[in-house]
């Protein structure tokens, strides 16, 4: 719902319909049709319910009317109706409700305008001549080539390691102070924390993506994801812990696929589950931004998932991040676990509790209620080289040397753990 077309009204049906509750509201509509050039008899008797029941086996109109007069949930009732409409329907909705919060969530929802009850002949005039905009205005972007799209996937290598901080933090950074327009995914369909940290209900975009990866399109994408500014919309979920995750991830592929249309930056927050599950997910991700923490766990399993990079995803750079770094308590020193990995890691983000603590009781990302913190000063020099990378630059890093689980000195490892460790150096 809710997207331009190319060309004009499409001829294969309807151009109009609505589905009105009162007399009264039916009254102003008609004579405004007719002045249209359309059929009086495409206005209905009955509301939201009656259209969802007579589009499920005929065609949508290009341009739908719907009251929500007697709906008691709109919101789950519109979602109800975007699944029998035909991509590309611009959809009115009238109602008696005048909620700005209701009118916003419209608007998000996918809905073109919604107008209050009692209806006037100019405002449904204005509404349906705005509505023909759409069709007859050029889309925006068409014919203009992508000039660059960025994609960043955040994997944890144990849980608890901060990744979602960092993913939320960097899709955050990228729109807000880059100004590029951002997709956070977040595929944790669970218990992922995304919409949380940004202080948003999740919707049902994610869900409804992977129950029907075949409305996958770039009108999906704009009535689905959630908008949490100007340029940052994601699209999370959280699923019924009942209902087991059954999909063979095409549903996300295409997903990634529409956002390189849509958008400049991707940030998928990628649970290690995932990650092996759906390999294709890495197809065209550009970075993988590997977070661990200073343990024995945790330097283990960077050397599985960087040996598991090189041979399912030898295009796509890894960039180490050491998160919730304590000097002089960390289980393993900075040292050794490069030593162990066999590589530098390339950004350390200090342990700050207080910080975390104020994010979440001001509802706000990381990085973005901590704005003077040293911790959200790391994430910021994360987020400057991934928005200053190339596919020259990526595809020109030279390859690590491959780490080997056997030449980890365990034994070495755990008799310092009990000894004062050196201050190390955050970068």
């Amino acid at each position: 719902m809710n997207a331009p077309w190319k060309s004009g009204l499409p001829g294969n049906r309807d151009p109009f319909a609505a589905y009105i509750c009162d007399d009264a509201a039916l009254d102003v509509l008609r004579p405004v049709v007719i002045e249209m050039g359309w059929p009086p008899e495409k206005c209905n008797k009955g509301g939201l319910r009656n259209a969802i029941q007579s589009l499920s086996v005929s065609a949508s109109p290009a341009i739908l009317i719907v009251d929500l007069s007697e709906s008691g949930d709109p919101l789950n009732d519109i979602n109800a109706l975007a699944e029998v409409c035909e991509p590309g329907t611009v959809v009115i909705a009238i109602g008696q409700v005048n909620d700005v919060r209701l009118y916003r969530d419209l608007l998000a929802s996918g809905i073109h305008d919604y107008l209050l009850k009692p209806l006037s002949a100019q405002a449904v005039h204005d509404a349906l001549n705005a509505a023909l905009a759409v069709f007859t205005s050029p889309k925006g972007g068409d014919g203009e080539a992508v000039k660059r799209h960025i994609s960043t996937a955040v994997v944890g290598t144990r849980g608890g390691v901060g990744a979602s901080t960092i993913a939320t933090s960097l899709s955050w950074l990228f729109s807000e102070e880059h100004g590029a327009p951002t997709a956070l995914l977040d595929l944790d369909v669970h218990f992922g924390t995304g919409a949380l940290a940004l202080d948003l209900e999740p919707g049902r975009g994610l869900t409804d993506a992977i129950d029907n990866p075949s409305r996958i399109d770039g009108l999906f994408i704009e009535r689905a994801m959630i908008r949490a500014s100007d340029n940052l919309s994601i699209l999370s979920a959280e699923a019924p812990i009942s209902q087991p995750l059954m999909t063979d991830g095409s549903a996300f592929v295409q997903l990634e696929e529409e956002f390189r249309q849509a958008f400049e930056m991707t940030v998928i927050d990628l649970p290690r589950n995932m990650l092996i599950n759906f390999p294709h997910l890495l197809a065209d991700v550009n970075l993988v931004l590997l977070t661990c923490e200073l343990t024995l766990a945790s330097a283990r399993d960077t050397i599985r998932i960087l040996s598991w990079l090189k041979t399912n995803a030898a295009h796509a750079h890894p960039m180490i991040v050491a998160n919730k770094v304590q000097p002089g308590v960390a289980e393993i020193s900075k040292a050794d676990f490069e030593a162990s990995i066999e590589r530098k890691i390339d950004f350390v983000i200090p342990y700050d509790v207080k910080a975390a603590s104020n994010a979440a009781k001001l509802g706000q990302v990381f990085v973005e209620a901590n704005k003077n913190s040293k911790a959200t000063g790391a994430v910021k020099r994360i987020a400057e080289r991934v928005m200053g990378a190339s596919e020259e630059d990526l595809s020109s890093v030279t390859e690590e040397k491959k780490s080997l689980l056997g030449g980890f000195d365990f034994k070495s490892l755990l008799a310092k753990k009990d000894k004062p460790e050196e201050t190390e150096q955050a970068e």
